[in-house]
């Protein structure tokens, strides 16, 4: 049996450091980065939110610095159930560090943005909103997928036209797929390469404010 995979609670980064009865926004790292990467984000993001960057629960192979949330094996050897395996690690974070009255929304880049959209196919009733930058969904069939196309949550999907990282069977599939089981907005960056630009900041600062918005009305009725 596989021991399943653990984030380490004391390398999550937290803004402000006691977050309670706010919506929280869950950062994502890329590939070789770790917890400190996308915190350089927060001045970006609307003000009245908690932010929570975790680190991945894998080791980037020697001699690459930083984390990974999967194994990969060239770049189209990626695993999907090691996504999954990603995303479970990151649902077991949520249940134990989160409670499940506070609103959650995720934010990924590369790797991340994958882990994010497989956790939402996993407890698509667990998040607001996901943000998936450079990265792509997973192939493949999951048993909640048919929720998601009931519930459609707002998903914000950026990435470079120049961007050479992610293959292309998958930016197709997740051109296809995003459309039937989210509320997608979706932007294509000329010229921006496997990164994030000031314009797509500037996007996602607008999409996360919504998210806000929408989360802050949500429990105002609850």
């Amino acid at each position: 049996m596989t021991t399943p995979l653990v984030i380490d609670e004391h390398a999550t980064r937290w803004a402000p450091e006691q977050p309670e009865g706010m919506p929280l926004l869950v950062l994502l790292h890329g590939y070789g980065a770790d917890e400190n990467d996308l915190f350089g984000l927060v001045p970006y993001l609307p003000g009245g939110i908690a932010v929570a960057s975790v680190a991945a629960p894998l080791a980037a192979p020697w001699p690459m610095l930083g984390r990974s949330w999967y194994p990969i094996e060239g770049l189209n050897g990626r695993d999907y159930l090691a996504v999954s395996a990603a995303a479970e690690a990151l649902l077991g974070w949520l249940d134990a560090h989160v409670p499940t009255t506070t609103e959650v929304a995720l934010l990924g880049f590369s790797q991340g943005a994958a882990v994010s959209l497989q956790a939402l196919r996993l407890a698509p009733e667990r998040f607001g909103a996901v943000v998936a930058l450079s990265g792509y969904a997973a192939p493949g069939e999951l048993p909640h997928d048919d929720v998601l196309q009931e519930l459609r949550p707002p998903v914000f999907w950026g990435r470079g036209s120049h961007d050479d990282v992610i293959p292309a069977f998958l930016v197709e599939h997740t051109a296809q797929w995003l459309p039937d089981h989210s509320d997608l907005s979706g932007r294509i960056y000329p010229g921006l390469t496997h990164s994030i630009s000031e314009q797509e900041l500037t996007d996602v600062g607008v999409f996360v404010t919504k998210w806000r918005d929408a989360a802050a009305e949500t429990g105002t009725k609850s």
